[in-house]
């Protein structure tokens, strides 16, 4: 598959998800085994005082680490997530977030992620949040399945 077509498979799941519709999220890169996606700080996904929630913040992890493991799955496989762990290291805050996934093992059935959460404010960034997530493939995307992408 090249990249192009990757791009574009990887794109159209995203944009199938009714969550990421409703947090504002944006897939901002897709290579192979890595995926960012950016959220702006705005009020509708932030917590009482003005951070960006956690659960929008844990949410485009998740993402981003199962769009990295699609990425090197075959075209007709799907994923969904298994577990994750997120630590919230400093306060969602900047222009936006940025969830960076990463493929650490790609495996016959399981695949393990690194997920990474940056504040971005201009040129700084600063980690907010890291962990790891476990996400399974689904061949053929049956099995009752959402034909869309991690979960």
């Amino acid at each position: 598959m090249d990249d192009s077509d990757l791009h574009d498979r990887i794109t159209r799941s995203f944009e199938a998800q009714g969550l990421m519709r409703l947090l504002g999220a944006r897939l901002t890169h897709v290579e192979p085994g890595l995926v960012r996606i950016a959220l702006p700080s705005r009020p509708e996904v932030s917590q009482q005082h003005g951070y960006v929630h956690a659960g929008a913040t844990s949410a485009i992890a998740d993402s981003a680490g199962g769009y990295a493991a699609l990425s090197l799955f075959s075209a007709d496989d799907e994923v969904l997530t298994v577990e994750y762990k997120i630590n919230l290291l400093a306060p969602g805050e900047g222009d936006h977030v940025e969830a960076v996934g990463t493929v650490v093992r790609s495996g016959r059935t399981l695949t393990v992620c690194r997920l990474e959460v940056f504040g971005v404010r201009a040129d700084e960034r600063t980690l907010v949040a890291a962990g790891q997530q476990t996400v399974m493939r689904v061949a053929g995307g049956s099995r009752g399945a959402p034909r869309s992408g991690p979960s």
